[in-house]
């Protein structure tokens, strides 16, 4: 009920007036736990079997990368290679290639204690993350520029004392044994988030919430998996920007180390690479809030997919071109290293370009007059500028990005250009994700935008 007083004044009496109204607002009712979490169709990854298949395959592959492509065995193998191959795994004549080592393990335990700390302790922002379907949102720590300083900064010292290059070759040294142990925490981590969410009573992702084990354990049940004690420490956005992110930087200049302790000087081919990926590293961080929008933090659950993923798969498989030219030197000349720069600039600027006409057009603005049609829904889709060439044509910059990284170690085998052909897979699987999500949420609308946008990532062609 509410009352409202008001008093006028007419040829000097004074009226009060009291108007009194009933209001009753209705809200939505509560929603259920079962409500809130339906059951969800084992369909990503052609169901169960595949997610049960590519949770052995892609650990398999990581260590492929390393003892079909190293120094001891080359990146050319052979059926007489390979053969010799298995009887070395488990004796391998250095420590780069042991399965296992303690130390690792402790090292690399120590370096997600300092990650963890780092986010902790520095300065900070918190960012508000997209509303979730419970009706909340999450409030997100971003300081990743500054702890990307910080630990470049410590490196930085390392490598300026007296022997310190040669102290920073351990990573390169330890590179299997480091692998393993990040793939211990991966799996750690999604066995612990998958068993916790049964009794935590916290929003599952839409997608892994099938009741068949291997299929949620992979694609992940919670939607943001947090640990008792840390209730803002969300386990999937660490994840994506922190351990994994760095550690690949960081990688890579302990291979230019290595490099540089074995002939004296750092080619051309491994300064490209450091400054290509180093750059992509730094541009991650200081584009943080952006991970906020993407299908990873908004839609997908935190399972062994995205563990895995972020802790080993991308730290100990991106960095493949570094790790080769470490131990096969390529002298590419200012010729092919110019042609090399000038792939990498149109993918940045293709990337780039196309983000901020997407950014600048949600965000009501629209400096270019791109073209649009409208939908049922009530919002626009633009349909020209690089919007109007493609669907994703920010994932056709990001491609044409991963050929720099890899062309710079030549053309002797084409292992240095897995990135290439597992990135090309991986854009076209999201790209039918986002296309079955749009295809869902916009209808009729989704068929008309298709037709007057056809190419789905590479312009006039695919």
């Amino acid at each position: 009920m509410t009352t409202t007083n008001g008093t006028s004044r007419t040829n000097g009496d004074v009226t009060k007036t009291t108007i009194t109204a009933k209001a009753q607002v209705s809200l939505p009712p509560k929603k259920s736990y079962a409500e809130l979490n339906p059951k969800s169709k084992p369909t990503e990854f052609f169901g169960p079997i595949g997610t049960t298949i590519v949770t052995f395959a892609t650990p398999a592959v990581a260590y492929a990368l390393f003892f079909t492509c190293n120094e001891v065995t080359g990146c050319n193998p052979s059926a007489s290679s390979l053969s010799n191959l298995a009887h070395t795994i488990g004796n391998w004549p250095s420590s780069a290639g042991k399965l296992w080592e303690w130390k690792a393990l402790a090292v690399y335990l120590a370096w997600y204690a300092w990650c963890i700390a780092t986010w902790v302790i520095l300065p900070t922002e918190w960012i508000e993350g997209l509303l979730l379907r419970d009706g909340t949102r999450k409030k997100y720590k971003m300081n990743g520029l500054w702890f990307l300083f910080l630990t470049l900064g410590v490196a930085i010292g390392v490598l300026a004392r007296p022997g310190g290059i040669e102290h920073f070759t351990w990573l390169y040294d330890h590179f299997v044994p480091l692998l393993s142990a990040a793939l211990a925490m991966a799996t750690a981590q999604a066995v612990w988030v998958y068993a916790y969410s049964f009794f935590s009573g916290e929003l599952l992702a839409l997608g892994g919430n099938s009741g068949i084990f291997f299929y949620d354990f992979f694609l992940g049940r919670p939607l943001n998996p947090t640990i008792p004690g840390l209730p803002n420490w969300d386990i999937k956005t660490f994840n994506e920007v922190r351990p994994g992110l760095s550690l690949w930087f960081l990688l890579n200049i302990s291979c230019a180390c290595e490099q540089y302790v074995r002939l004296g000087y750092v080619s051309d081919s491994m300064w490209l690479v450091l400054a290509f990926e180093g750059w992509y590293t730094i541009d991650c961080y200081i584009a943080e809030p952006s991970i906020l929008n993407q299908m990873d933090i908004t839609t997908d659950g935190f399972g062994f997919m995205l563990a895995f993923g972020d802790l080993a798969w991308l730290p100990f498989t991106y960095g493949l071109q570094a790790r080769y030219l470490t131990f096969n030197p390529v002298q590419l000349g200012p010729v092919f290293s110019a042609i090399i720069v000038a792939i990498e600039i149109l993918g940045l600027y293709i990337f780039r370009v196309a983000n901020n006409e997407k950014s600048d057009f949600r965000n009501g603005k629209n400096p270019k007059n791109l073209t649009y049609m409208d939908t049922a829904r009530g919002t626009k889709l633009l349909t020209s500028g690089w919007w109007g060439r493609s669907r994703h044509p920010n994932y056709f910059g990001d491609w044409l990005m991963a050929w720099a990284w890899c062309l710079p170690t030549g053309f002797n085998t084409p292992i240095t250009y897995f990135y290439v052909a597992y990135f090309a897979v991986l854009l076209i699987h999201r790209q039918r994700r986002d296309d079955e999500a749009c295809r869902h949420k916009y209808g009729k609308d989704w068929d008309r935008y298709v037709e007057k946008v056809p190419y789905r990532i590479v312009p006039y062609v695919y």
